[in-house]
């Protein structure tokens, strides 16, 4: 059996019980955690996500690590990350571990040096607009690169303004 298998069938089990019990200590360690685990990330919820894959895979396949070693180390990160998520009501935290949110366009007016530093294209810019149904650049109040990635496109009729809470936080 060993020749089939690459390895003794009892190393095989071993490895079908850690994957099991891995894989249930994730989705129950996610369900106390909230879905913030894995929605739209910041760079600190990236870290999160690739550390829990790294956790997961090692405890599966190593020999080395123990279920009790990957689910302890899966019960740290994901007590950091519930951690992270208390402090990120402070606005000195959020700076450490987010983007700030980049304004691309101002009304009409697209802002060339933020489109460079965030790293969009103006054909990015215009795909997002077909997107969002702006049908004229004068629908367009602003474009925002968001500290997740996603770009957020405000618009609307010409008389109306956005209100300041709306763009709080966004660098121009």
């Amino acid at each position: 059996m060993k020749e089939y298998l690459g390895s003794d069938v009892s190393m095989v089990w071993g490895i079908l019980f850690c994957a099991v019990g891995i894989y249930v200590a994730t989705v129950i360690f996610t369900r106390v955690a909230g879905k913030r685990s894995f929605s739209k990330m910041s760079s600190f919820d990236f870290a999160m996500t690739v550390a829990l894959g790294s956790v997961i895979a090692t405890t599966v396949v190593s020999k080395s690590v123990t279920l009790v070693h990957g689910i302890v180390g899966l019960f740290i990160i994901y007590l950091l990350q519930m951690i992270a998520a208390h402090l990120r009501r402070y606005k000195w935290f959020n700076s450490i571990t987010d983007n700030v949110p980049l304004m691309l366009m101002d009304g009409e007016t697209i802002l060339y040096e933020n489109l460079k530093k965030s790293k969009v294209t103006e054909a990015d810019l215009r795909s997002k607009l077909r997107e969002a149904n702006v049908l004229r650049l004068s629908e367009v109040k602003a474009v925002i690169f968001e500290s997740t990635g996603d770009i957020s496109v405000l618009h609307g009729k010409e008389v109306e303004n956005v209100q300041p809470f709306i763009l709080e936080g966004v660098t121009r």
